[in-house]
């Protein structure tokens, strides 16, 4: 891989003299900053694994991801994955931001993995933490690795991405949908272009992302819509639900699925402070349908999914992409305290 202009820092697998907490990474082969990416520093590691156990707690339609990437140049303030950065003694704000975790040789673990007589052909999903679609892709390419891996072992597996680069492996995508089910989910939360602008600053624009539903559809994908998170009094009066859903059925879309935001703590504080600029008269309101925890009123979840439900109807787009791209909004019930557990961790 080359990289013009690059500055390299060569560290030993283990030495924490880098970055705090990357010691606990398993061999940190190299630092990587170059011009094309102005104030984001990759950390190349050396994967021991690629597969993922989903906890049987979990009531999602899959028991294993795979992440390429660790931390997101998306720069979403609300991303509830932004805890995980704190494992490594990094921050959940700026450094989950910048300082991005690149496993470059996932695809050759995960092929490995795969072809173990042991393994039984499980659905996994990629997506679910941070997005393996983000900038970096463009200059990695860990993604066609993965995708003919999983094929090639006949192991059904789904995306779901914010990232317009993944219109680069739609031919591949196609190609190994002929072999195994493939599901496909793009992240739309919003239309509105300036709340979009600070919320998610490091994304591509909603109408690039619509432009991306309909690549995907028109490679015979099925595509799912995942409009998450919705911010209460921000982006969710039925008007702009409708104008939204609108535009996604427009695309194309085999269907969508709408969330309110929760705040788990690691995005919580840094959502605070975007509201505390952006939406001040709104912190007081924030703080009561938030007191009970990271997920939102139980009465403000209800409403939301009768609303959206009748959308969604209005619209054509009840239907499911396909069971891999199920998303339970609760365990427990709609807006309940015990929460989502099982959404996605995109956000």
């Amino acid at each position: 891989m080359r990289w013009a202009g690059q500055e390299v820092s060569d560290q030993a697998a283990g030495d924490p003299a880098a970055l705090p907490g990357l010691d606990r990474l398993n061999n940190l082969v190299r630092t990587v900053r170059t011009p094309e990416f102005a104030g984001i520093t990759f950390h190349e590691v050396l994967a021991r694994s690629a597969l993922n156990k989903v906890p049987a707690a979990s009531a999602v339609p899959f028991n294993w991801t795979v992440n390429p990437y660790r931390g997101c140049s998306h720069g979403c303030v609300y991303c509830f994955a932004r805890g995980t950065h704190t494992y490594l003694d990094l921050d959940a704000g700026d450094d989950f931001d910048r300082q991005i975790i690149v496993k470059i040789n996932v695809a050759e673990v995960l092929a490995r993995e795969l072809r173990r007589p042991s393994w039984t052909h499980e659905p996994v999903a990629l997506g679910t933490n941070t997005d393996p679609y983000q900038r970096a892709e463009g200059r990695y390419r860990l993604m066609p690795g993965i995708i003919t891996g999983l094929a090639e072992s006949g192991t059904p597996f789904s995306i779901l991405t914010k990232g317009t680069t993944a219109r680069r492996d739609l031919g591949l995508l196609s190609a190994a949908a002929e072999t195994v089910p493939v599901g496909m989910g793009v992240s739309i939360a919003l239309t509105d272009e300036t709340v979009h602008e600070a919320l998610e600053p490091g994304t591509p624009t909603p109408r690039a992302r619509l432009e991306l539903v309909r690549s995907i559809v028109a490679a015979g994908l099925p595509c799912q819509v995942l409009v998450a998170p919705v911010l209460p009094m921000i982006t969710d009066s039925d008007e702009q639900l409708d104008r939204l859903l609108g535009q996604i059925a427009a695309a194309g879309a085999t269907g969508a699925t709408v969330f309110a935001l929760h705040l788990r703590p690691g995005a919580r504080e840094w959502f605070w402070r975007y509201l505390s600029v952006h939406h001040p008269h709104l912190v007081d309101t924030y703080a009561k349908l938030y007191r009970g925890g990271s997920y939102v009123s139980r009465s403000f979840a209800t409403d939301l999914s009768h609303r959206s439900s009748a959308l969604l109807r209005r619209h054509g787009l009840q239907g499911r992409a396909g069971a891999m791209l199920r998303w339970p909004s609760s365990r427990a019930g709609p807006g309940s305290e015990a929460g989502p557990a099982d959404e996605p961790a995109l956000f």
